[in-house]
């Protein structure tokens, strides 16, 4: 399984042709105390940079984009009950939704974990 990144924070990790997406540690914590997460619905086409999710804290409500195209296939209906799980676990327990990646290629223009602390650090 291989997890990338993109320069807007969120995350997808590739399990064969599905990918599952959320936020990252390093959002979670910019955004503050999530109040409310706004998910897809299953069966929803999305292209590449389309708006997935919405994700609300304290703070600001920001977009999650989804950071390759597919279909989705699974949102995490525990979030609505508990956002406060994007928090405690942004990059586990606090995923958004899966997608059915429409082209793996899509993938090449995203970040390794590696390079995404990088561009972290320098923000």
């Amino acid at each position: 399984m291989s997890t990338y990144y993109t320069e807007d924070h969120e995350w997808i990790s590739v399990d064969g042709d599905t990918g599952t997406v959320g936020i990252s540690v390093y959002a979670a914590k910019q955004l503050g105390d999530v109040v409310y997460v706004e998910l897809p619905d299953v069966g929803k086409s999305l292209d590449k940079g389309d708006e997935a999710a919405v994700v609300e804290s304290v703070k600001a409500a920001s977009e999650v984009y989804a950071p390759v195209g597919g279909e989705v296939t699974a949102i995490n209906e525990a979030l609505e009950d508990a956002p406060d799980t994007v928090n405690a676990s942004a990059e586990g327990d606090g995923w958004f939704l899966k997608i059915k990646i429409s082209d793996a290629g899509e993938l090449g223009s995203l970040m390794d974990s590696d390079k995404y602390k990088a561009y972290c650090d320098g923000l």
